[in-house]
């Protein structure tokens, strides 16, 4: 019987490929990096297969095609820009009154996601590049971060924080995500790939500041 290092060798020479326990998770962690590196375009199956260190055709039996390889990739994603969400909100102080708390913990949810456009812009962008239909494909954990929420709901649930404790007005709760996110979001894209891309550290943070006092004033 082979040894294990036997079975990777071929007429004497390694062998290029190999069997994952988790091939799935292989290939995701692979288009993580391209993403992370260029962005959606950069996801290729083949070099994710690659980079796995399969061969290409192994790569069919957890991902039909490179959009499905895609939609993984951005599903994680998703979930790391939750994560660092959730850490800004994590980071804040607990004693303090219950509509403050709720105004920090929206901004926090606030600089959580630009921070993330900023470090990982490779990711942020391949988070957000999807075609209409994919929004409404999923159920279930699609971009939750650790805490089972997803960007969206974590922004959604600091809003409903306010709303509760008096900090946002009830009748003007509806639909507030939607205003506040297109508000953060058109910053995050002036600031990784528009105008803004020359601001400097400083500038780029006391602009932030100013957008999410202006979100929270103005919802």
């Amino acid at each position: 019987m082979a040894s294990p290092a036997e079975s990777n060798m071929t007429n004497g020479k390694p062998r290029s490929t190999y069997r994952h326990g988790d091939l799935r998770r292989a290939l995701i962690d692979a288009g993580i990096e391209l993403a992370r590196e260029g962005g959606p375009d950069a996801i290729v199956l083949r070099e994710a297969t690659r980079r796995a260190g399969v061969v290409p055709n192994a790569a069919y039996r957890h991902f039909e095609s490179r959009q499905a390889l895609l939609s993984a990739v951005r599903s994680a994603a998703l979930s790391r820009v939750a994560q660092a969400m959730e850490e800004e909100l994590a980071a804040l102080p607990r004693k303090r009154r219950r509509a403050d708390a709720a105004r920090a913990g929206l901004r926090a949810v606030g600089t959580g996601y630009l921070c993330f456009a900023q470090t990982e812009t490779g990711l942020f962008r391949t988070a957000f590049a999807a075609p209409q239909a994919e929004w409404g494909e999923h159920e279930g954990s699609y971009g939750a971060g650790p805490g089972g929420l997803d960007p969206f709901q974590l922004l959604s649930r600091a809003l409903d924080d306010m709303a509760e404790t008096g900090a946002l007005a009830v009748k003007r709760r509806p639909d507030a995500e939607y205003l506040a996110w297109s508000a953060v979001h058109g910053f995050a894209l002036l600031v990784i790939e528009g105008p803004l891309q020359g601001l400097g550290r400083k500038q780029i943070e006391a602009l932030a500041g100013r957008l999410l006092d202006m979100v929270e004033n103005g919802l």
